[in-house]
């Protein structure tokens, strides 16, 4: 039997602990921010990414005019998942988007490694390993899953 998909995903986000915090950066071992880290583990299991990231505030608390441009763009490549937030558990493998203020957009992301735990990069720190909090879940605004999960 094979490696499914999410354990390649999650063995793939894991080989970037220790990444140095870098904004907009995606290099596993020299830097990256939190969408670095899903670009990256796109290239590492998928393939080429299938769009170019666009020039982004560090900022997560700026107004964003109406729109959501993280979420968007996991729409346009990612599959949402069934289940509505509040009853949601997540699976390993499974793209989480975090809005830290009501009616502001997901400004950072994280890669569940099952119901519990998310690996992320977050600013001032390195790639690392994390429970998924109480606190994390509050702000949990939407969840994906990468091609060919479902």
């Amino acid at each position: 039997m094979g490696v499914s998909v999410a354990d390649r995903i999650v063995a793939e986000a894991r080989a970037w602990a220790g990444t140095p915090y870098r904004h907009q950066a995606s290099l596993r071992g020299v830097g990256c921010d939190c969408l670095g880290l899903l670009r990256g583990v796109w290239r590492g299991v998928l393939g080429p990414e299938p769009e170019e990231a666009p020039p982004y505030a560090a900022s997560w608390a700026e107004p964003a005019e109406g729109d959501d441009p993280l979420a968007a763009a996991a729409r346009r490549h990612l599959v949402p998942v069934p289940t509505p937030l509040p009853a949601y558990v997540p699976q390993a493998g499974d793209v989480l988007l975090f809005a830290f203020r009501a009616n502001l957009p997901a400004k950072h992301c994280a890669i569940a490694t099952g119901p519990a735990a998310m690996i992320h990069a977050h600013d001032g720190a390195a790639v690392t390993e994390v429970a998924l909090t109480p606190w994390w879940r509050r702000h949990l605004a939407y969840a994906f899953r990468f091609p060919g999960l479902d």
